[in-house]
């Protein structure tokens, strides 16, 4: 669809058919097999013990027979955008000209559909690279709104993912995000101001705060992501929406009562409001 030849710009291009600028160009990642063996592990043990740096990780894949550097195993979790819980994940580096609005949900029950929506970026291994992917997931019942698969951490994607969660569910009370600078950018704050969102921001190095978001990597990484072997950027995107699919609409939950996300979503939500 995209034809270099033209005269139109390729970035006008891109617009004119709905396509993100991020997603225009793949480029293989030139990562070698075992580097890229050696970031699944390390994506392993980052989601378990995210406290842990470059040195306990290295420590950590030792004892597991894995020899490496710390060296290396830092230029790795930089290259997938983690960094330890203490300094934060590289996902989460403020950009020094933007805003950082404060954190609204302390102490707050939050107990209704589109009270409070939150969003966070995460790693993705393929077969042979990875991809990044972003989320927009309803707090109180944990269903996931919209979501998109990037071969970079850029903004245009989250934006992407957040105007469409708006544009079918409507709009939350409040948006948390960390301090990323996608989410911290004018283009993704934008949005939210626009559309009269309170905005909210996690503490600095505080995963915490944005836990549900946290416990949805996860489960995505361990019930699917894991479990297979992507093999091109829009395999991975197509297999990703099969199983928000399910995780929607199959998969119960504990905490919402052994019912599915969509059970919790509109159980609670008039129909009007939810088209």
């Amino acid at each position: 669809m995209i034809d270099a030849t033209q005269e139109l710009p390729i970035s006008r291009q891109a617009e004119l058919l709905a396509i993100s600028h991020s997603n225009l160009y793949y480029l293989p990642r030139l990562t070698s097999e075992a580097d890229l063996a050696l970031m699944r592990r390390i994506d392993e043990l980052h989601l378990n013990y995210p406290f842990a740096g470059s040195r306990m990780l290295r420590d950590m894949l030792w004892l597991k027979g894995v020899k490496v550097g710390r060296q290396h195993v830092a230029t790795l979790m930089a290259r997938m955008g983690i960094h330890a819980l203490y300094r934060g994940p590289k996902t989460s580096v403020p950009h020094p000209a933007h805003k950082i609005y404060p954190y609204l949900l302390k102490g707050l029950t939050i107990d209704r559909p589109n009270q409070c929506w939150a969003t966070d970026i995460t790693y993705i291994p393929m077969r042979k690279g990875f991809v990044f992917l972003v989320a927009i997931v309803d707090w109180a019942t944990r269903k996931v709104l919209s979501h998109r698969v990037s071969i970079s951490m850029s903004t245009d994607f989250c934006v992407e993912a957040l105007e469409e969660a708006i544009a079918k569910y409507g709009k939350p009370e409040i948006f948390n995000t960390d301090q990323g600078s996608q989410f911290t950018s004018a283009e993704f704050t934008g949005v939210l101001k626009a559309n009269d969102i309170r905005i909210s921001m996690d503490g600095k190095g505080r995963w915490i705060d944005n836990v549900f978001v946290e416990r949805l990597w996860r489960t995505v990484k361990y019930d699917h992501v894991y479990l297979h072997a992507y093999e091109s950027v829009s395999d991975a995107k197509q297999q990703l929406a099969e199983y928000f699919t399910f995780y929607n609409t199959q998969r119960p939950h504990s905490s919402l009562g052994k019912r599915t996300p969509d059970m919790a979503y509109f159980e609670n939500q008039p129909i009007g409001q939810a088209a």
